[in-house]
This record gives structure tokens, C-alpha cells and sequence, in this order.
């Protein structure tokens, strides 16, 4: 490969900071998200996924065949307990990536690659409308005699910032940077037929430490997502989700960029036990920015999780 020179690296490196598809992993597709668990429940996870993209750059620009790939691993703990009288759940999700951005810069290749954990996750949920809390047995008896019911549910995550971060690089897998993430969901569920909806917003600290002294803002993101869930007499459950999101503008030094989020997401997913306390989920995932600058990106997922 031909090595380039130092200025076309810096070049591409902030052109692909601009449409870097970071932003768009903080974003999911994630059916049963408000499924009441009796309480006492844990459940340990451990997932894999593949993405791929290609970063679209405005025609003016000397920008070719720009593309993203990650490599990605977590582990993922809930509990679910009884607060104030109502279900809740914690949860804590850890990710590792390898991720590789690379592109053609006035026709010279440019390739950057970085590894190691991103930033955690931690999330707190309460269902405010639906089933109270109950153990495992009285929640078997209560779904299946009410097979008409609605939850609602609020919730708040954060991402911490624990990621591989190096303020002498543009590219980072973690963002130095708290993420607020307010959600409100409802599922409205009639026999084997489930409707989600959630609504959520992202909220983001400044990065007072962004590459070489400078200052990152960004506005908030925000996000909508439904599905559709069907679960079969065997526990095998199928899903067709949507989803968007939209905003995120972000400046560096209070120098606006052109990096106004529009993602259209949409994913299948299926799930189904292996063993009486075990079970497996598969999920494709597509991405499409509705901008002409961004991302476009498939991401392939597979989790096992064991609950106790």
C-alpha cells in the first residue's frame, strides 16, 4: 500500500470525523426493551456483531471509497428488583471493538485502525404502567392471565467514558465525554403480538480535550423506534423494528460543522431458548443516512445470555 503523506492523513482524518459513523453505535434497534422481568432476575450476556459502512463525503471533496468496519464484543449484566413499588432494572453493558476507517485521499490510500474497549454503558429502568413487581411464579400465572396488557416505562442510560481514548488522535473508539440518554417507552401487547414505541434523546458533555486542546460540543441527538414482535408457542420470538434519528450538530472551538445527523435504521431479529434458563438472539441491522454527507452501514449481531 502506498504510505501517505502526513497532510493527506490529517485531511481525511478530519473529513472522516466529520460523517464518522460513531454517533449512529450509540443509537439501537432493541426489541422487548420494556418487557417486565420478575423480580430477582440476573442475566448475563455476551454478544458479538460485524459492521460495515461506507462514509459519504460531499462530490466537491477528493474523497473516495471511504468506508468503516468494527469488530465488536460486550458483556452485559441485569437485575432486575422492585423500586418504590414498581419493576426496575440495571443494567451494564462493556464493549470492545476493533475498528478500521479507510479511504482513498486525491487518490492516495489512508488506513486507520484502533482496538480496545469503547465506553461502557449503564442504564436504569422503571416501568411506571403494567404488572407490579412479582417472583417468577406469580409472574408466569399473571402474563397468562391477562394476555391483553400495556407497559410504560421511563428510563435513563449513560455512557461513561472508559473507552481508548488519546487527545493527540482524531479517531478514537471512546469519546472522553459523558452521554445522557432520557428514554420513555410503551408496548401494548394483545396475545402473541407485541407494538413498541420509544422515544429518547442523547445529551452530551463537552470534550474539553479534543484532538490537540481543541473543544467539542455537540446539540442533542434524538431518536424514535418501533417494533413489531411476535412470540411463538415454542418461545421463539421474531421481531421488525424501525427507527430515527436526527440532530447531533457539533462544533469544535464554536465553528459549527456540517454534521447534522439523519439516520432511517431498520432490523430483523430473532430469538429462541437453548436450554430451560439460556437462549441465543441473531439481528441484522441497516442503516441509511437521509443527509447527503454520512454514513450508510449493515451490522450482523449474535448474543447468548443465561438468566438466574
Amino acid at each position: 500500500m502506498i504510505q501517505p503523506k502526513s497532510r493527506n492523513v490529517a485531511a481525511l482524518l478530519i473529513l472522516l470525523w466529520i460523517v464518522l459513523p460513531r454517533d449512529a453505535l450509540c443509537q439501537d434497534l432493541e426489541p422487548r426493551r420494556w418487557t417486565p422481568l420478575p423480580i430477582g432476575t440476573n442475566v448475563l450476556g455476551i454478544g458479538i456483531a460485524n459492521i460495515e459502512g461506507d462514509i459519504l463525503f460531499d462530490p466537491v471533496l477528493l474523497v473516495e471509497d471511504a468506508k468503516f468496519d468494527a469488530k465488536t464484543a460486550g458483556v452485559s449484566y441485569v437485575r432486575s428488583f422492585s423500586l418504590a413499588g414498581k419493576t426496575a432494572r440495571f443494567d451494564v453493558l462493556v464493549p470492545w471493538l476493533n475498528a478500521r476507517w479507510e479511504g482513498l485521499l486525491d487518490g492516495v490510500p489512508t488506513t486507520v485502525k484502533r482496538v480496545g474497549l469503547g465506553d461502557s454503558r449503564l442504564r436504569l429502568s422503571v416501568n411506571l404502567l403494567g404488572p407490579p413487581p412479582m417472583k417468577p411464579g406469580q409472574y408466569r400465572e399473571y402474563m397468562a392471565s391477562h394476555p391483553v396488557r400495556t407497559v410504560a416505562g421511563v428510563a435513563i442510560a449513560v455512557w461513561v467514558p472508559t473507552g481508548e481514548y488519546q487527545d493527540d488522535k482524531l479517531l478514537n473508539l471512546g469519546q472522553n465525554r459523558f452521554i445522557f440518554r432520557p428514554q420513555a417507552g410503551v408496548v401494548h401487547t394483545r396475545g402473541p403480538w407485541s407494538y413498541e414505541l420509544t422515544a429518547s434523546a442523547f445529551l452530551f458533555t463537552d470534550n474539553d480535550d479534543f484532538w490537540n486542546g481543541n473543544s467539542r460540543e455537540q446539540d442533542p441527538l434524538y431518536a424514535v423506534q418501533t417494533h413489531v414482535v411476535h412470540t411463538f408457542k415454542s418461545h421463539l420470538w421474531a421481531s421488525l423494528s424501525a427507527g430515527y434519528g436526527w440532530g447531533g450538530r457539533s462544533q469544535v472551538n464554536d465553528v459549527l460543522k456540517d454534521d447534522m445527523k439523519g439516520d432511517l435504521l431498520a432490523a430483523l431479529s430473532l430469538g429462541f431458548p437453548i436450554a430451560q434458563n439460556q437462549s441465543l438472539k441473531f439481528a441484522w441491522v441497516r442503516g441509511r443516512t437521509r443527509k447527503d454527507i454520512g454514513a450508510d452501514t449493515d451490522t450482523l449481531a449474535a448474543a447468548w445470555s443465561w438468566r438466574f
